[in-house]
């Protein structure tokens, strides 16, 4: 079973993890979201890490950004690595021509859903190549749409990206996936987080509403009619964090 991770480097961590050994199940198409503020702003440090991660195993990585402009910054700070760094095209250049049949893992970071048609045309590139997408935000409906074009994109393609880790922090718990477990939802107590419940599928909108009201309204006041401290919540580790991957 899995253990919560208390702070967002740890979480990291565990992303980390499940993003390999996923991929060495067979999973060639896979996203690591971290639903956290300002998380994107961190892409390229993040983007280092898995880049390092999977070419220390001997893999020729792929870095993918989603525009030269961070592409090149990108470069420029990290100097001399044992991976490729490039972007995902633009209107003058094809995404083809960015990709080569030595690459054998993409690492996309922060791929928005501007990029979102670049991203599925990347997946049918690869072929049986694994693509890993790190903290996409490929479903912005004002972006996508709502209407039967939006509709077959996500049939076709952002359905079948498989989740191997996931964390989103709620008010009162989180939810986590972190393959090869289910979806979990944990609770956070006095104690540190508790694992409430395991679903088959993610847990959204108003079933998530429900859900989280049933967990937690047992627990709604203390038998003395006194609220107790609360420990440090995973929110409150976020600051920490991204200061953390900025240095």
């Amino acid at each position: 079973m899995n253990t919560f991770p208390e702070t967002l480097d740890a979480a990291v961590e565990q992303a980390k993890e499940a993003a390999q050994t996923a991929i060495a199940d067979g999973y060639n198409l896979v996203q690591v979201e971290l639903v956290v503020p300002e998380i994107a702003l961190q892409s390229e440090a993040l983007a280092l890490e898995f880049a390092q991660l999977f070419a220390a195993t001997g893999s020729r990585v792929k870095v993918m950004f989603p525009d030269t402009g961070a592409s090149a910054l990108a470069k420029r700070n990290w100097g001399e690595q044992p991976f490729a760094v490039t972007d995902m095209g633009s209107r003058f250049t094809s995404i083809e021509t960015q990709i080569a049949e030595e690459d054998e893992i993409f690492i996309v970071a922060c791929p928005s859903a501007v990029e979102v048609d670049r991203a599925e045309k990347l997946s049918q590139l690869a072929g049986d190549r694994p693509v890993l997408f790190l903290i996409p935000q490929l479903e912005d409906v004002a972006v996508v749409g709502i209407g039967l074009a939006a509709r077959q994109l996500r049939d076709r393609f952002i359905k079948n990206i498989y989740s191997c880790y996931y964390l989103r922090p709620l008010e009162e718990g989180a939810i986590l996936r972190c393959h090869p477990s289910p979806w979990q939802i944990w609770l956070e107590r006095d104690s540190g987080y508790e694992l409430a419940t395991e679903l088959t599928t993610k847990p959204m909108g108003e079933d998530l509403e429900r859900l989280m009201i049933d967990l937690t309204n047992p627990q709604t006041a203390n038998s003395d009619g006194k609220s107790s401290k609360k420990k440090v919540s995973l929110l409150g580790n976020l600051q920490k964090f991204l200061n953390a991957l900025s240095q």
